[in-house]
């Protein structure tokens, strides 16, 4: 199968494009993250630019095989553009509104719609939905984090 590269950085750049502009709106975040009383297992912040950077270039080459893969794929792409909205409040529910609790049920909500997401890739294209599962399990342990901080603060 050749490579669409204009369809391929398109898939990448929208979530790329929300986590930045997400960033922008939550640019004070990490001295927020540094002053509030957190769980022993918290990363140090420079690990989450890191991280989402990652996360959201595997999830742009999950959508590209899914679009390019021939098969029905609109309630899939529809459920993956809800999780891309639920995870760019997600930052702006936690760290401009210190809303912990509710940044965390929104979380939960997150998680499950990115579970849905997964499997629909799957089914569509299983390495499609593999690339997605480190993004689920990086939301868990955001899961962790997030409940903890609610907790201790």
């Amino acid at each position: 199968m050749k490579i669409q590269w204009r369809t391929l950085i398109f898939c990448i750049a929208i979530p790329l494009g929300i986590g930045v502009l997400s960033a922008l709106l939550t640019q004070d975040s990490m001295q927020t993250f540094d002053s509030i009383n957190k769980p022993k297992l918290a990363p140090p912040g420079w690990l989450f630019p890191v991280v989402w950077t990652i996360l959201y270039i595997l999830m742009g080459i999950a959508s590209y095989l899914v679009i390019t893969s021939r098969k029905p794929n609109g309630a899939a792409l529809i459920t993956y553009g809800l999780q891309l909205i639920f995870n760019f409040f997600w930052s702006i529910i936690f760290f401009n509104l210190n809303l912990y609790l509710f940044a965390f049920i929104w979380l939960v909500i997150l998680w499950l719609l990115i579970l849905k997401t997964t499997i629909k890739f799957y089914q569509i294209s299983e390495p499609a939905g593999i690339l997605m599962i480190p993004y689920l399990l990086w939301v868990t342990f955001a899961g962790y984090l997030n409940l903890s901080i609610y907790l201790l603060n």
